[in-house]
């Protein structure tokens, strides 16, 4: 098993910047990728950025220039730097961990946490 826990989200200004953190604990050994979904009020998940075992990276149109995805390997954390905001990146923010096993993906979620982007 993989238990994340998500930090760094709040209520902040259009134009303004939040770093939010993914902690991962337990079977981290595993690690294939993680990332950042979001979920707005009435609108499906969709994936934000993700960054994988080898160190790549990829986001969604959205946010590209404005977000960046790190990771720090000794601490298992994933951050998820959100500069320029917009009122559309409110949404509330999940960590995605996947793990491989043999031939099997297992994604694992945080809890979330609410991004608010006032105008």
């Amino acid at each position: 098993q993989v238990q994340l826990v998500e930090s760094g989200g709040g209520l902040v200004q259009a134009g303004g910047s939040l770093r939010l953190s993914c902690a991962a604990s337990g079977r981290t050994f595993s690690f294939n990728a993680m990332g950042w979904y979001r979920q707005a009020p009435g609108k499906q998940r969709e994936l934000v950025a993700t960054i994988y075992r080898s160190g790549s990276s990829n986001y969604v149109d959205s946010v590209k220039g404005r977000f960046t995805i790190s990771r720090d390997n000794a601490e298992n954390t994933v951050y998820l730097q959100m500069n320029s905001l917009k009122p559309e990146d409110t949404a509330v923010y999940y960590c995605n961990y996947v793990a491989r096993r043999g031939f099997n993906d297992y994604d694992y979620w945080g809890q979330g946490t609410q991004v608010t982007v006032s105008s």
